[in-house]
């Protein structure tokens, strides 16, 4: 189904540090305003200097042969598998079509060896515009957008599986085996109502309490969960659990689950999961701290939390297992 891949990594995130290095015009909006982590908005009668005031990158009117086009380096390198062109507000300005080209040797500028991931391909105005992108499996640091021939876009969402550099999963090195960043993946969830599960391994702390996961109310038996996919496969140390923001409404208490299943059909229900933190006590907009006294090699990572609630940030600090 067309969009899709927007459950996969962002790896254009302005959250996990992506910049927008050029753009060969930005008259009208900045270049930044692409990656902006928001969704765009209307500023109802606002006007600069330069015009009409809008949220994205918007280039003046072409008046000579050519096409406009702005690069991106990607915040988490990696596969990408979709983009979404969003060109929200812009009505009477987007582009006519655009494409996407993809580098992994951002370092030999000049001579970068650009790659098409996406031809040239229709836009609509004011909406978000989905494009899978298959049959590209190479690692890509950099992405080239390109609009022809002018206009304006007010987001660029870049999706795909996250490829880090491999040196910073040796030498026994201590890391965050969930963080987004190095290409953990919240792979599911018992609900998400108020706040999406991948806030949860987003970098740094949560800015408020929109930014973290967080579940309806239960009114029935059970518990909520969720489930995360370590970026490698190791032992996990020590947690690292968060309720910032929730105040009155932070979980009653949570536990952990590890389990160890290699290559691609994961199954929950199927998986063999053991303890990797018993049934412990939260306090609400506070930081929690747990040793793992024995720890095992693990490749996925369930959170319990009971009844229900919100957690702003899990981190599960360990070392990656030797391939």
């Amino acid at each position: 189904m067309p969009g899709m891949f927007t459950e996969l990594t962002n790896l254009a995130s302005e959250r996990l540090g992506t910049t927008v290095l050029e753009a060969n015009d930005d008259f009208f909006a900045p270049k930044e305003g692409l990656i902006r982590a928001g969704a765009a908005e209307w500023r109802e009668g606002e006007y600069t200097d330069r015009g009409k005031w809008m949220d994205g990158w918007e280039t003046r009117r072409r008046r000579t042969p050519g096409h406009d086009w702005a690069i991106v380096q990607l915040g988490a390198p990696g596969i990408v598998c979709g983009v979404v062109i969003d060109t929200s507000f812009y009505t009477g300005n987007f582009p006519e079509s655009a494409s996407l080209d993809g580098c992994n040797n951002w370092s030999t500028r000049p001579g970068i060896a650009w790659q098409p991931l996406l031809s040239q391909t229709p836009l609509t105005g004011n909406a978000l515009n989905h494009f899978a992108i298959d049959g590209h499996d190479e690692r890509v640091t950099h992405v080239r957008l390109n609009i022809f021939p002018d206009g304006g876009v007010a987001r660029l969402r870049v999706h795909g599986v996250v490829v880090p550099d491999p040196g910073m999963f040796r030498d026994n090195r201590n890391i965050d085996l969930a963080a987004m960043a190095v290409g953990g993946v919240v792979v599911e969830c018992s609900d998400m109502h108020y706040g999406n599960r991948q806030n949860l391994i987003l970098p740094g702390h949560s800015t408020h309490m929109g930014d973290g996961w967080e579940t309806k109310r239960r009114r029935g038996p059970g518990h909520d969960w969720t489930i995360v996919r370590l970026a490698q496969p190791g032992q996990i140390h020590r947690i690292e659990l968060d309720t910032d923001h929730f105040k009155g409404n932070a979980p009653g208490s949570c536990a952990l689950e590890w389990c160890n299943v290699r290559g691609t059909a994961f199954d929950a229900a199927r998986a063999v999961w053991q303890e990797l933190l018993p049934d412990s006590a939260l306090k609400a907009d506070s930081r929690h701290h747990w040793e793992v006294p024995t720890p095992s090699v693990a490749t996925h990572v369930r959170l319990n939390i009971f009844p229900d609630g919100g957690v702003a940030r899990l981190r599960l600090f360990g070392c990656a297992d030797p391939p």
